[in-house]
């Protein structure tokens, strides 16, 4: 029998384990996969518990994309998609001089046509004409991979600052000037196409109907949960609690904290990789150059009657640099999902921290003391909430400085066949892309054994 041993069981570990023992259905030879999670608990940065009277209020990541088919799919797979909801207000807005609604007609936070930008109030007068100078400008030719510096060239530095970093830095909690240009697809396959974002943005084909972003009702844990039972319904097994300290080459291929394996696929983040393969070797050297940033995300129910009316319909705001304390973005969860409402309370989760921003050396009490401080300037109004928790994300996000790909290709090239690597670290942030990056590594594994048996 094949042994594979999956090092993580977040649900890029889980969604690895669960392609290799559903590949193997019916197979004469079948493969026996041990999954190692160090922590007492499955699903890495995502976790859903119950708060304020609430039964599932995520943690991390509240949901995923939608037209994005990888965390779709597995939710469909795993028999889940009747549970499957999406957000019921869809407005956000930027605090710069107070909320202003994001406009419509963006991708990413830049401007698809010169008309997105008009009635809005985020940009200056000059701010706008810059923007809308976007078509008639030299293609740019060398952005050095970064994301913050071809917007700029392209869109001025009030688009980049005010929209596209805001968004893009609260959803990679990152500074877009050291961001990999090819880790956001969206804009970096605009970029290779055409010498102009706006002329390319008109040839784009029209979205799909539907929602952008799904989760189950029992939240994204609810995910995570259903994926572990359904391993070890199929024969798996998932070691809790078991931090891996060792991994070396035997005669059967690896032996991992004393497992004999044939092959290993590290789901884990760079760090810990490293800290398994050889010191000195060329793949333990880059695993450990890869940076991650930290943030805190704090819950709070604060009174109903307490929540202004004229915040009705928002989903949430996020906050440039320029004017940022410690908040990088507020989300109005009672108002973004349906299921978390109640006559008593509204679900405010609260991001702090970043790239460049340290917040974990500050304990629980300035922490919630800040961001109430903060909602007070941002919202016209103190708010007093009858509980709060919060979470502490170490490492939470890989940061893909530019040229990131092109170092994982060449530390991916120097690894022996048998061990592949997946995750956040290495090729995608998000859900979908995590789910996907673990399917994948299955998949390569799954051929070299094939390739080795015959």
């Amino acid at each position: 029998m094949t042994q594979v041993a999956v090092v993580g069981g977040g649900i890029t570990g889980l969604s690895a384990a669960l392609a290799l023992l559903d590949n193997d259905a019916g197979a004469r030879d079948r493969t026996n996969v041990v999954v190692f999670e160090a922590q007492e608990r499955v699903g890495g940065k995502i976790r859903t518990t119950p708060f304020a009277g609430l039964p599932a209020v995520d943690e991390g990541a509240d949901a995923f994309l939608a037209r994005v088919p990888h965390a779709t799919d597995l939710a469909r797979q795993l028999g889940l998609d009747a549970r499957l909801t999406s957000p019921a207000a869809a407005s956000a807005a930027v605090w710069w001089d107070g909320l202003q609604r994001i406009p419509d007609g963006l991708l990413l936070g830049m401007p698809t046509s010169s008309w997105s930008l008009a009635r809005s109030r985020l940009l200056s007068m000059r701010g706008k004409l810059r923007a809308a100078t976007e078509p008639l400008r030299p293609r740019t030719a060398d952005a050095g991979d970064s994301l913050g510096r071809y917007v700029r060239s392209r869109f001025g530095r009030e688009v980049h600052e005010r929209l596209v970093d805001p968004l893009i830095g609260s959803i990679y909690a990152t500074d877009t000037d050291r961001f990999s240009l090819e880790a956001v697809p969206q804009i970096a396959e605009l970029a290779a196409r055409s010498r102009s974002v706006m002329l390319a943005a008109r040839d784009r084909p029209t979205p799909p109907s539907g929602p952008v972003f799904y989760a189950p009702l029992g939240g994204v844990g609810e995910l995570v949960d259903t994926a572990a039972a359904r391993i070890v319904a199929l024969g798996g097994e998932i070691r809790t609690g078991a931090p891996c300290t060792t991994l070396e080459a035997d005669a059967r291929g690896w032996r991992i904290d004393g497992l004999a394996a044939d092959a290993v696929i590290l789901a884990c983040p760079a760090a810990q990789a490293a800290r398994l393969l050889r010191p000195d070797s060329e793949g333990a050297r880059g695993l450990a150059a890869i940076e991650y940033a930290d943030v805190v995300l704090i819950t709070m129910a604060v009174p109903a009657p307490d929540w202004p009316a004229r915040l009705a319909g928002l989903s949430g705001y996020l906050v440039p640099k320029p004017v940022q304390g410690l908040v990088t973005a507020v989300s109005f969860g009672s108002q973004k999902w349906a299921h978390w409402r109640t006559e008593e309370s509204v679900i405010l989760r609260v991001s702090l921290g970043r790239d460049g921003l340290p917040v974990l050396h500050l304990d629980n009490g300035d922490l919630v003391a800040a961001a109430l401080a903060e909602l007070a300037q941002h919202l016209d109004v103190e708010l007093q909430p009858t509980a709060s928790r919060v979470t502490r994300w170490q490492r939470a996000f890989p940061q893909y400085r530019p040229h990131h790909h092109d170092r994982v290709a060449a530390l991916t090239s120097s690894l022996p066949e048998t061990i592949t690597l997946a995750g956040a670290s290495y090729h995608g942030l998000g859900i979908p892309a995590c789910i996907r990056s673990g399917r994948e590594a299955a998949d390569a594994t799954a051929r070299r054994l094939r390739a080795a048996r015959e």
